[in-house]
């Protein structure tokens, strides 16, 4: 599977910097918006454990006072196949809190694809999601939803069959504050993810050049990939002019964190590719072990952004191949919106000749 990249321009993607630790510079205007909040006043977020274990083997959750009740029950679909409905019933917090963020964790099955609907008091649909997940590939994996709470009462979590692919669902209040951003610089709604994930990746709807920087995507959709170069997601493009240095980017759905996709460039092996790791405390994380007194490893339940840094020497003038495959012991994952940029000298490049340096 070749993907053709017909024309190799230009984007550079915007980037979020963390505010220096050191000296800052803000409007007293701005200051005053931001980190005004009473921590004390701030609800608590939920854990949801929606896994079904035997009694013996369950405990009871807490959870915090906003959240009222949560049951599951079964029903039929209008085609009279079964499905099953958990429902979270919430109520509002103190405060002037609208928006509650959803993360919904389940196992990514092409008939068995979740969807949410939130409701009022008087059993009216306030809003409903679609089918979530992308049901390619069968892996644990998690998505994000920020539902507008004006009027819900209780939110379903819909799913054909008999529920057991639905493991949890984490649950926050969410608040807003003023935000700034270059205006030279592209424009993204990004949901603010606990546990500082990563925002999603967006393949550029055009190719773009700046700084000397060129980029653009190699494939936009979500492509299975396998252990093997005949499994990989192989992609093909030409380049002008061999490049100082190249940076690879896709995000890949459920990898094992040590266990990262391999990259492989013009046929030689460029090694795995870094990912970009949440805080250990994020619920996406699942421990896979043989006994629980042995060496535990992790897979991470959701999408992460995945890169490679490539040597310009690996590269050449013409057509260049790229192939990505799983990582090992991995043997099927999936990954998307993958793009490349490729650096070059432009007449403001910052560099130091070393003299006697090869």
């Amino acid at each position: 599977m070749f993907r053709r990249l017909a024309a190799l321009a230009f984007f550079i993607p915007a980037a979020y910097l963390p505010l220096l630790q050191g000296q800052q510079a803000m409007p007293k205007s701005l200051q005053s918006s931001l980190g005004t909040m009473d921590k004390s006043a701030m609800p608590e977020n939920a854990w949801i454990d929606l896994r079904q274990t035997s009694t013996e083997h369950s405990t009871t959750q807490s959870s915090p006072a906003w959240v009222e009740a949560v049951s599951m029950t079964s029903s039929s679909a209008s085609d009279g196949t079964p499905k099953t409905i958990f429902r979270i019933r919430v109520t509002h917090p103190p405060g002037d809190f609208r928006v509650l963020f959803f993360r919904l964790f389940f196992e990514d099955k092409a008939d068995a694809q979740p969807e949410l609907t939130a409701w009022d008091e008087l059993g009216s649909q306030i809003l409903h999601s679609g089918p979530l997940g992308s049901g390619i590939v069968d892996l644990p994996t998690s998505e994000s939803l920020i539902i507008p709470m004006n009027g819900v009462s209780a939110i379903d979590v819909e799913v054909p069959g008999d529920g057991k692919t639905i493991r949890g669902a984490f649950l926050d209040w969410m608040t807003s504050s003023e935000v700034v951003h270059p205006v030279n610089a592209e424009h993204r709604d990004v949901i603010p993810e606990p546990f500082s994930a990563s925002p999603a990746l967006h393949s550029p709807a055009q190719d773009a050049e700046q700084f000397g920087t060129v980029t653009a995507s190699l494939a936009p959709e979500t492509i299975p990939i396998g252990e093997t170069l005949e499994k990989g997601g192989a992609f093909q493009f030409g380049i002008e002019s061999q490049p100082l240095l190249a940076l690879l980017t896709f995000e890949v759905a459920s990898p094992r964190i040590d266990s990262p996709p391999e990259v492989y460039v013009n046929g030689e092996d460029a090694g795995p590719a870094t990912l970009a790791l949440p805080e250990l405390a994020d619920p996406g994380y699942r421990g896979q072990s043989a006994a629980l007194t042995g060496q535990m490893r992790f897979q991470y339940t959701g999408w992460l952004r995945a890169q490679k840094i490539i040597a310009g020497n690996s590269l050449k003038a013409g057509t260049n191949d790229i192939i990505i495959l799983s990582g090992p012991g991995t043997s099927t994952t999936a990954i998307r919106a993958t793009q490349i940029q490729l650096k070059y000298l432009w007449e403001k490049s910052d560099y130091v000749l070393q003299p006697g340096a090869e």
